[in-house]
This record gives structure tokens, C-alpha cells and sequence, in this order.
């Protein structure tokens, strides 16, 4: 290329700005259907560029109006609502135009080749055109939320060009000049594949809501038929299956519908306005902590439950109380650590979990093995799940604190003689097309036969592709240490990077005490398969996860929790969620949101500090249960030897 030609250009009109949270010097721009990637010297460069950046899109957003407009404003006044209805009226051209493309896809599979070929070509172009709406209601969103923060006329900003047309100003109209700006972005490099391929995803599938009557006062998706896409969730229900979500007498199973686990894919667009909204609320880095997200993104638990889900490999848990030597004992450890996270994350819809409220708790257990007549009737009175017995593994959270965020949660195994105990503040931040998660806490393991703590940490969560169908990627640097032994692990999983690449990946390696190279050195993906290499050359599979199996937690009935318990409390959002009736899920959501306000606003006015039952804060700032498995055995050892 010669000197001084244009190497590219990037339009900033309908431009979405990205950054890597694992990066700190590359930004994306995605426009036209296209994501280009820069590279800043550094953070600081790169924070200047983002902003002058973010500044120029919203800038160009509103700033621009045709001369239909300006002889509008000469007759009248928009309002808010006026805008509103017209936002509305574009996002039902968007439900239609997927709608049909979805149709057609149906339709193109009775084609034959050459009809087939001309249907993918239509659904291409179609495709483009719904990238192409997306963004225009993302930026109409903005638009208003900038121009215009409060209620009242909208008032568009003047124009930086002519207020008149031609004819008044009784001039000619000029020589056609060459277009600078190019209709579409390109770059100079287009050939080399130096930007992803194009974003446009397949269109979403979208099924109607079913009106199957389910009790007097709960009609599965009745309300949100005639309601905006505010209103309008991903369907996995159908006249089918909701009877099965029935008792006896005719009354809703809430168990059952926990019990379901199956979650369906969401599409950030068929949800409109919804999430253009979202979008306006919140820039790049910004602490999402606050920002009210849409019902429709929920997963159907309790963070609180996520976190007991970690732990549905419970015999690869116990079985590190069974090694005999320190070394084997960190290896069991890596490999539960490793082989936790895909039963934590059941799939890869991004959704988000419930935000367990003040004081929340869940309980549960697991049962290993099959047991003896005798175990099954000594029950752990004392332990934190007191309905079961010595050789179940029981667990326990509560959401210890709400400013900030921290779930606190324990597990044991009585007979194994081996305990858990974690806590972890989630802080969340707006990447652009992302969405990061950072886990802030950690995790000890107890082996109390042995007096071994492994402390451990938790790596960040990343919402991928939030404009379009979020997926899920676990990313940093995590650590696993036993001070007593000295052995440690170091663990990165890796995020996808910018070109090409795996997702899901994860190295590890696991150093004996005081020793500098690694024994073994761990490679593959988290919600795969993992190869060890040892030292001495030896390659073995570590750990597969597609041929492990789930052991199902148990979890007591919902009539029978107490009031404070996840599932009780989240049962009647989780059956909206379920059975596609989203107003009543968000109803429900916000019932419970008030609820907790009330009780906070009147604990200040009494001047009530709030207390914790299961976890109290120790000297090192961790939350600790209050009654851990070594504290009550070291109690009854010295009771028995007095």
C-alpha cells in the first residue's frame, strides 16, 4: 500500500465500544456488522480512548436532523411519550422481522438445493438488516436518555448545519461533492481476516406463551400477552409440559419447578428495548452493583443454590480426607477444584442468578454411598443440615451481607472428617459487550484428621456477547495453598482471545514445598477434558468431565422451609420464570425487593445493626460458620475425656 493512502475507516454512527477486562490496552469497535480491534500503549491511553470515543457515538446519535424534522418542530412539540410510542412501534417491526426470518428458516429446510441456496442468501441480507435495527433502537434509547433525562418536551439539539432548506435561502444547490466518509466501515487488511467474522447471530427462536390455567390467581403467560417486549421471556414451556408442574389438587408443584432444570438460550434482540435500555444506563467500567437488570436474563436460583451446585461431585470431594500422602491429597484437591465449576454453570446460557437477599439461607445435602441401618439412623443434630446423617455431605450459605454483596457458605462431611468454608463478594462491571464478574473471597478446605487448611481462590466470570445471545467464560488467575505442606497451585483460566482460539481453556500446575518447577503440569478445558504432564515425561488424562456423573443435591420441600430459605422465597418468580409468565415473575421480584427495603429502612430508624445467624466476621475479615465440624469434635473429645 502507498504512502498516505487511507488504510480503513471505521464509522462511529451505530458503533458499540468493547474492552477486555484481562487486557488492558485493546478495545473492540463493532459497526456494520463488523468488529475491529486497537491496541492502546496502555491503560491510561486506552481509558482516553474509550471515552473520547463513547463521547463522539453519543454525540452523533442525536445530533444530526433531517429537514422534515426541523419543519416539525415549528408545529409542535414531542413528548417523552411520543418517543416512547414510536420506540415501541420499532420494536414490534423487529419482533416481525424475526418472527419471519425464523419462519423462513423453518420453511428452507422442505426446499430444494437451489430454492435452499436462495433462501440462505434472503436470510443473510435478512440478518444484516436486523443487526442494522438493533443498533438503531440502541442509539434512539440513548438518544433520549441523554437529550432528555427527565420527564418533559424532547428537545433535540440544533443542528450544526443548515436550519433551512435551500429554496429559503435562496441559494443554489451545490455541486455534488465526493463522498469522504465511506457508506460502511472496511480496513485496508480485510483480506487477512483482521477482524472477527461478522456479528450477526442467528435468529432467535421464540415460542408463543402458553395459556394453560393453573390456579385462580396464576395463568401461565395470559399477562404478558398483550404486554411489550418489556414483557416478553424466553418460552420453554408448553401446553404439554405445564400440567406435569400440577399436584393432586390441581395446585402449583413449586419443588417440581426447581427440580426442572433445563434453561433455554435468551437473545439480547429480541428483547427490544429492554436491554436499550439497560445499555443507557451504564458506561464502560462502570459498577453494575446497582443497576436494575431485566427480569427475563434470571436464572431460576438463589445465588446462594449456585453456589451448593459447585459441589455435585461430592464423592471427588470427600475422597480427599481417603488420600494418605500430602502430594495426593493436593492433587485430589486440584482435580475436585477443576472438575466443580461445570456443575456449577449447568449450561452455557448466560444467565444471571437470583440476588439472595439480607439474611437468606439454603440448605441441602448429597448422599454418596449406600449406608449401613445404623448410619441412617444417627443423625447429626449439631451439624448445619441437623436432618441428616454422618455420611451425607451437608451444606449450608447465607447472604451475610447486602453492601456489598457477600454469600458466605459451608459444607461437611461428618465421617470423612472434612469441611469447607467460603465466602465471596461478587462485584460486577459494564465491559462494553460484556459483562465481568469479579469474585472477590476465598475457600478453605479442612482436613481435620491431618490439620491441613488449602486455601483457595475463585476465578472472574464474563457475560460474552451481550447484544446479541450471551454465553458464559470463566477468566484469571486462581491459587490453591497448603501452608502446613507447602504444596501450592497455580491455576489461569484462559478467556478466548481476540483471534482465534479456544474457549473454556484452563493450564495449572502444582508445585511441591519449596520447590520452584512444577510436578505436574495440567492443560485443556474446565468443561471438558484435561491432560496432566508430569514431571518425568509421563502424559495421562487428568480429569473428564463428560463421563463424570452429577450426583442430584437433596433439597426439603418448600412447605416445610422455613421463611428465609431460597427456594421459598424466590417460588413464586422462579414460576413465572418457568412457565413464561414474566410480569408476574417481575411482580413477584419486586415484592420481595420492597419487602427488604421496608425492613432495612426500619431497621436504621430503630438504629438496629443487622446480625448474621450462621457466619460471624473473625479477626482476618472472613466469614466463619459459627459451629465448624472441627470445633464440635475437638468439644466432644474433650467431654468424653473428662
Amino acid at each position: 500500500m502507498m504512502r498516505g493512502v487511507r488504510r480503513g475507516c471505521v464509522r462511529l454512527r451505530g458503533a458499540v465500544i468493547g474492552i477486555d477486562d484481562e487486557d488492558d490496552s485493546t478495545f473492540t469497535i463493532t459497526v456494520d456488522s463488523k468488529t475491529f480491534h486497537f491496541q492502546a500503549r496502555d491503560g491510561d491511553e486506552r481509558e482516553k480512548w474509550v471515552r473520547c470515543l463513547e463521547d463522539t457515538i453519543i454525540r452523533h446519535a442525536y445530533g444530526y436532523k433531517s429537514q422534515s424534522s426541523l419543519l416539525l418542530d415549528n408545529k409542535l412539540s414531542l413528548t417523552i411519550q411520543d418517543f416512547d410510542k414510536k420506540l415501541a412501534e420499532a420494536d414490534a417491526y423487529l419482533q416481525i422481522l424475526i418472527d419471519q426470518i425464523k419462519t423462513l428458516e423453518t420453511r428452507m429446510s422442505s426446499f430444494d438445493v437451489e430454492e435452499r441456496q436462495r433462501g440462505e442468501v434472503i436470510c443473510n441480507h435478512a440478518n444484516g438488516m436486523l443487526e442494522q435495527m438493533k443498533h438503531t433502537i440502541v442509539l434512539l434509547q440513548i438518544a433520549k436518555n441523554t437529550a432528555h433525562p427527565v420527564n418533559g418536551s424532547y428537545q433535540p439539539l440544533p443542528d450544526a448545519g443548515s436550519s433551512k432548506p435551500i429554496e429559503a435561502l435562496g441559494g443554489h444547490a451545490p455541486l455534488p461533492i465526493p463522498q469522504v466518509v465511506p457508506e460502511t466501515s472496511y480496513s485496508s487488511s480485510e483480506e487477512e481476516d483482521f477482524y472477527d467474522a461478522h456479528d450477526s447471530s442467528d435468529p432467535p427462536s421464540l415460542s408463543s406463551p402458553v395459556s394453560t390455567k393453573i390456579s385462580e390467581n396464576f395463568e401461565v403467560g395470559e399477562s404478558d400477552r398483550d404486554a411489550g417486549s418489556d414483557h416478553t421471556g424466553p418460552s420453554s414451556a408448553t401446553p404439554s409440559s405445564a400440567p406435569t408442574y400440577l399436584k393432586a389438587d390441581g395446585s402449583l408443584d413449586y419443588d417440581q419447578l426447581y427440580e426442572d432444570t433445563e434453561e433455554t438460550n435468551i437473545s439480547m434482540e429480541s428483547q427490544g428495548s429492554v436491554v436499550t435500555h439497560l445499555l443507557s444506563q451504564v458506561k464502560i467500567g462502570m459498577d453494575l452493583t446497582k443497576v436494575v437488570l431485566p427480569t427475563f436474563i434470571l436464572e431460576r436460583r438463589s445465588l446462594l443454590e449456585m453456589y451448593a451446585d459447585y459441589f455435585a461431585h461430592p464423592d471427588m470431594f470427600v475422597k480427599i480426607a481417603d488420600q494418605t500422602s500430602e502430594r495426593d491429597r493436593m492433587i485430589q484437591v486440584v482435580q475436585w477444584y477443576l472438575c466443580s465449576y461445570h456443575a456449577g454453570r449447568k449450561s452455557s446460557v448466560a444467565k444471571k442468578p437470583y440476588n439472595p437477599i439480607l439474611g437468606e439461607i439454603f440448605q441441602c445435602h448429597w448422599n454418596i454411598e449406600a449406608q449401613t441401618d445404623n448410619e441412617e439412623s444417627t443423625l447429626i443434630t449439631d451439624g448445619p443440615v441437623p436432618w441428616c446423617t454422618g455420611n451425607q455431605l451437608t451444606f449450608i450459605a447465607e447472604q451475610v451481607s447486602h453492601h456489598p454483596p457477600i454469600s458466605a457458605f459451608y459444607a461437611e462431611h461428618y465421617n470423612k472428617r472434612i469441611s469447607f468454608n467460603a465466602h465471596v463478594w461478587t462485584k460486577s462491571k459494564f465491559l462494553g459487550l460484556s459483562i465481568g464478574v469479579h469474585n472477590i473471597g476465598n475457600g478453605v478446605i479442612h482436613v481435620i484428621d491431618h490439620n491441613e487448611f488449602y486455601v483457595v481462590t475463585f476465578p472472574n466470570g464474563y457475560g460474552r456477547s451481550i447484544l446479541t445471545v450471551p454465553w458464559i467464560e470463566l477468566g484469571g488467575t486462581v491459587t490453591i495453598n497448603c501452608e502446613k505442606t507447602g504444596y501450592r497451585a497455580v491455576i489461569e483460566f484462559l478467556t478466548k482471545p481476540f483471534y482465534g482460539g479456544k474457549k473454556h481453556r484452563i493450564t495449572g500446575e502444582i508445585f511441591g514445598p519449596n520447590e520452584k518447577k512444577p510436578f505436574v503440569t495440567i492443560t485443556g478445558e474446565w468443561n471438558g477434558i484435561m491432560e496432566a504432564k508430569w514431571a518425568d515425561g509421563k502424559c495421562e488424562q487428568f480429569a473428564n468431565i463428560n463421563s463424570l456423573t452429577i450426583i442430584k443435591k437433596k433439597v426439603r420441600p418448600i412447605e416445610v422451609q422455613e421463611e428465609n430459605e431460597s427456594r421459598r422465597l424466590w417460588k413464586e418468580v422462579t414460576a413465572g420464570l418457568r412457565l413464561n409468565n414474566v410480569s408476574h415473575a417481575s411482580n413477584a421480584k419486586c415484592a420481595l425487593e420492597q419487602k427488604q427495603r421496608l425492613e432495612a429502612r426500619q431497621r436504621k430508624e430503630q438504629g438496629l445493626p443487622w446480625e448474621t445467624k450462621l457466619f460471624h466476621l473473625d479477626a482476618d475479615d472472613n466469614w466463619c460458620y459459627v459451629k465448624p465440624l472441627s470445633e464440635r469434635l475437638a468439644s466432644n473429645n474433650a467431654r468424653l475425656n473428662r
